[in-house]
């Protein structure tokens, strides 16, 4: 596997799967969690196969060691990741700024309206709810790997119609 044959990366996956399997589950909170954890172990252990020694422990050992190892790092990162709360409804009583936040409001929901409706329920619930990837797939049913192509295109769509917009207010200015 150090040396990137695809078959033993196949019979690592058979024969550590579901050891990796169950150490991903009990540290995550939903399958979907787990599974991208999952991903995440197998790929840890592509990069640092080449550090087993057989002489300090089983393979089995040193599979379970990577994993639990990878799922802590996860864990912490998710601790560190600060709680989200709503913003309060009058920032500034200042009119001019809330006259600019009401233009901005009224254009971020102009470009929401042109994507698809499947890429705004996404990016409703992460941005909007605060939700992560793997609580919006559990929510709509949805495989990981769909929720986070169908977040990043959103963006990308709403990214480009923002710079549109953009660049036709300054071509309307000059």
């Amino acid at each position: 596997m150090a040396a990137g044959d695809a078959a033993a990366v196949r019979a690592c996956i058979a024969e550590h799967g579901p050891l990796v399997w169950s150490v991903a589950r009990r540290f995550s909170a939903s399958s979907a969690e787990a599974e991208d954890a999952a991903q995440d172990i197998f790929i840890e252990l592509w990069k640092h196969a080449g550090r087993f020694d057989p002489s300090q422990a089983s393979e089995r050992t040193f599979v379970a060691m990577i994993a639990r190892r990878r799922m802590i790092d996860r864990l912490r990162a998710a601790q560190r990741r600060p709680a989200l709360k709503p913003m309060p409804e009058a920032m500034a009583g200042d009119e001019h700024a809330t006259l600019e936040r009401s233009a901005e409001a009224m254009l971020a929901a102009s470009a929401l309206a042109t994507l698809d409706p499947k890429q705004r329920r996404v990016l409703s619930l992460a941005i909007g709810q605060g939700m992560t990837h793997g609580e919006i797939a559990d929510a709509l049913s949805m495989p990981l790997g769909t929720v986070k192509s169908l977040v990043r295109r959103a963006l990308v769509a709403v990214r480009k119609r923002l710079l549109a917009e953009r660049a036709n207010t300054r071509g309307d200015a000059s």
